[in-house]
C-alpha cells in the first residue's frame, strides 16, 4: 500500500491545495493531509482543530484521504504514517528552491521521498497569505476557496469572503 503525506499550514486550505490532494489521491492508495502550526509564518487565521476541520469538508469526496493535525517533526509524523512519499505543491519555480531544502533534509533525516506536484495555471497565483489579506479587507475569495472554507472565512470575517 502506498500513501502519500502532504503537509501544509493550509490557512486557509485554498483549490490549490485541493487540486494537489486531489491528484495525490489518483496517485496513492491513501493520502494523509497534515495541517501543521509553522512558527515561521504570521500568526494563524484559523487554529489547527478548524484547519482540519476545513480541509476534512473539503475532502469529503475523496474516501481515501484521512486529515491530520500536528505540531512536531513532519519526518516523525511521515513515519508513524507510513508514508511512502512526502507530496508537496508547487506554484512557481520559487517555491521549489525552499521546497528542494526541506525535501533534502526530510530525506536526510529519515529516507522519505519527496513527490513534487506542479499546480495547474488556473491556481498557480493562489496563497493563503493573499487570501487571508484579501479577506482581512473585505474583499470576496470565494472563487478560490473550496464552499466550506468560504463558509468559514464569511463567519470569520463577519459576512465577507
Amino acid at each position: 500500500m502506498t500513501i502519500g503525506l502532504i503537509p501544509g499550514s493550509f490557512d486557509p486550505f485554498h483549490n490549490g491545495h485541493l487540486e494537489v490532494v486531489e491528484r495525490a489521491a489518483l496517485i496513492f492508495d491513501d493520502v494523509v493531509v497534515a495541517a501543521i502550526r509553522n512558527p515561521q509564518k504570521s500568526e494563524a487565521m484559523f487554529d489547527l482543530e478548524e484547519r482540519r476541520e476545513m480541509i476534512a469538508e473539503s475532502c469529503v469526496h475523496l474516501t481515501s484521504v484521512t486529515i491530520v493535525s500536528i505540531d512536531r517533526l513532519l519526518v516523525d509524523v511521515a513515519r508513524d504514517v507510513g508514508a511512502t512519499a512526502i507530496v508537496k505543491g508547487l506554484r512557481a519555480v520559487s517555491d521549489f528552491e525552499s521546497e528542494l531544502q526541506m525535501a533534502q533534509m526530510n530525506r536526510s533525516l529519515s529516507g522519505v521521498e519527496t513527490l513534487f506536484i506542479p499546480t495547474s495555471s488556473s491556481h498557480s497565483f493562489i496563497a493563503s497569505r493573499l487570501l487571508r489579506e484579501v479577506a482581512r479587507y473585505g474583499g470576496n475569495v470565494e472563487a478560490f476557496v473550496p464552499a466550506p472554507v468560504a463558509s468559514r472565512l464569511r463567519a470569520k470575517m463577519g459576512g465577507v469572503g
